[in-house]
This record gives C-alpha cells, structure tokens and sequence, in this order.
C-alpha cells in the first residue's frame, strides 16, 4: 500500500503534459479564442516602493497592428503609437521632442516597440505561451509556492526569440495563473517572481487584474500594478 501511494504521489507530476497545462490554463482564461483578434484599451495603474505612480493606457488592436501606450507620470505624459511599420512619438502632446527630452525620458521607436511586446505579452498570457519560437517542458510539474501546490508550466525560447527561463503557476483545479516567474540564469537565482491576484474581465478574457513584483533574490518587492477598466489618465 505505501508503495502505491508513493507511486501516486510520484506520479502528480506526469498527469498532464506541458501542452495539455497549457490548453486548460487557455481554456480557463480565453474561453471563446479571442485573444487573436483582440481589439481594446487596457487601464493600468502603476505603484512602487517610492511612492510615485504612472497611469497607463493601453490601446491595442491585434488585427491592424496597432499599439498605443499613453503614460503619465509626474505631470509628463508620453504617447507612443505603432501602426504597422509607422511610430508616432509625442511627448506632452507635441511630437517636437528634443534629443535631451527623448534621452531623459528614454523616448524611441526602438522603445515603443519594447514596450508593445512587454504589454502584449504580459496581458495576452497564457495565449502567447502557443506563440512560435515557445519551447514548452513535456511534462507539467509540480511545485510548492507560498505553500500552495500549483500544476507548473516550464518554458523556454529558441534563441532567436528570447533566453530567460519562466516557470508558469496554475491552480490545479481551475487552472487560473496565479504566478510566474523568470530567470536570466537560474543557477544565480536571478530574475523576478509576480503574484497574480483577482480576475479584470476583458471582453471575454479574464485577465489577472493585480500584479505584485519581487526580485527572487531576497524577495525584494519591486511594485504592484493594477487593471482596470476605467480610465484615470
């Protein structure tokens, strides 16, 4: 009988593949498939441990290929637009934007499109881990955080497209992500973990609504940013 058991327990970690975590942490957040032609603003509110605050808003529309990032922050507010192959750059409105205003405030194509893919991928998980270039693990795992027991999702890149590791928390009933975390070189513990918590519906997606940040190194937080429906800016 304690061999069975220890058989059992052994195997949790080989009930599901990483492709078949993946499917049903999809099918728990995009029910209906449609993240692929989303089209929506996304208002997001930026807290960290300096008390300063940054009000995003974030237009994307998947289908035209469109990206607008609108942020403020301390009376400066910077537009950022891609439209295809087209970048618009404003700063407090005008597109006139000195070298000195550009560097200080870190203002770039280059930037912006940074920026598209930070958004796009961060909201538009766990749909972007079928993106091409994603190197799922075969197998789920299972692994302990903050004393729960999550079903975990291990991914990697193809060198082309990225070189962290991240690990992707799901809760072994309803297959919410709960957590995730990146490593730039595991063996350094390195990188940073983020606790999801609450759900902002979008359209039909559920998307994670808060998200608090932490250095995996001595588990300094970093800052919390929070999706909302309804704008600020």
């Amino acid at each position: 009988m304690l061999l069975m058991l220890a058989g059992l327990i052994k195997g949790t970690t080989q009930e599901l593949t990483g492709t078949q975590l993946l499917n049903k942490a999809i099918a728990y957040h995009d029910p209906n498939d449609s993240w692929d032609t989303f089209q929506g603003k996304l208002f997001i509110t930026m807290n960290t441990p300096g008390g300063k605050e940054r009000l995003s808003e974030v237009e994307i529309n998947l289908p035209l290929e469109y990206f607008k990032l609108t942020a403020s922050q301390e009376g400066t507010t910077i537009e950022q637009t891609l439209e295809k192959e087209n970048c618009t750059l404003k700063l407090n409105g005008s597109t006139t934007i000195s070298a000195e205003d550009k560097k200080t405030h870190r203002i770039s194509c280059e930037r912006a499109s940074t920026m598209k893919n930070y958004y796009t991928y961060l909201y538009g998980l766990p749909m972007k881990l079928k993106d091409p270039g994603t190197l799922l693990n075969p197998k789920a795992l299972t692994k302990i955080f903050n004393g729960k027991k999550y079903q975990v999702l291990k991914v990697s890149y193809d060198e082309k497209v990225g070189k962290d590791v991240w690990y992707f928390y799901f809760d072994p009933v309803t297959f919410a992500m709960e957590v995730y975390q990146f490593f730039h070189d595991e063996s350094k513990n390195d990188g940073e973990y983020i606790i999801l918590s609450d759900i902002e519906s979008v359209g039909s997606i559920k998307m994670p609504k808060t998200r608090a940040w932490y250095y995996n190194s001595g588990d300094t937080y970093l800052g919390t940013d929070i999706l909302t429906n309804s704008e600020r800016l």
